[in-house]
């Protein structure tokens, strides 16, 4: 198998038009298309849909459904907020600043920006309770390719004991140096 890349990922959405334009007004995406159908084409259900598709930047799409025949959307109440998320890239620190700004102007919450070492960013929702992030690569030279060196101990030893291993610790205590990998 020789994947490319992302084709688009797709999430439900209370009301297509106001998702079309908070993306477009909040996340300066452009909306390419909008595909609807009476009929699901994988099942044959009798169930009528809203396809809309963003353009989420460099090839990466985005893609909403509304579903107005089903029961009204939710959350899985066992997982926490935080979890379930969409993140996008920007280019530098001054971006995410200018994006936060722009982002309370249209009066949304925002958490950050939050340092995680590798990346800054912040965090808010959209019109359909998605917890959207914006993060901006802070990473020094060595740390990618030593977190992808220890990946492999790191999820044997957590699928062991389901706690944090600490092959990572300098992500957290500021002890990375670049000739340790």
């Amino acid at each position: 198998m020789n994947i490319q890349r992302i084709h688009h990922v797709a999430y439900r959405c209370v009301d297509a038009k106001e998702t079309v334009a908070f993306y477009q007004r909040v996340m300066d995406m452009d909306f390419q298309l909008a595909i609807a159908e009476n009929e699901v084409p994988s099942t044959k259900a009798p169930d009528p849909y809203m396809h809309v598709f963003l353009d989420a930047g460099c090839g990466n799409v985005l893609a909403f459904f509304e579903i107005p025949n089903s029961a009204p959307m939710g959350k899985d109440p066992n997982t926490p907020d935080w979890v379930q998320h969409i993140a996008f890239e920007l280019n530098s620190l001054e971006e995410l600043l200018e994006a936060k700004a722009k982002i309370e102007s249209e009066g949304i919450e925002v958490i950050g920006p939050v340092e995680h070492t590798l990346f800054k960013s912040i965090y808010f929702f959209d019109p359909n309770g998605h917890r959207l992030e914006l993060a901006v690569n802070t990473a020094q030279p060595g740390m990618l390719e030593k977190l992808h060196e220890v990946a492999p101990a790191m999820i044997d030893e957590w699928d062991r004991t389901k706690r944090a291993p600490q092959h990572a610790a300098w992500l957290h205590d500021g002890s990375f140096q670049a000739n340790d990998n």
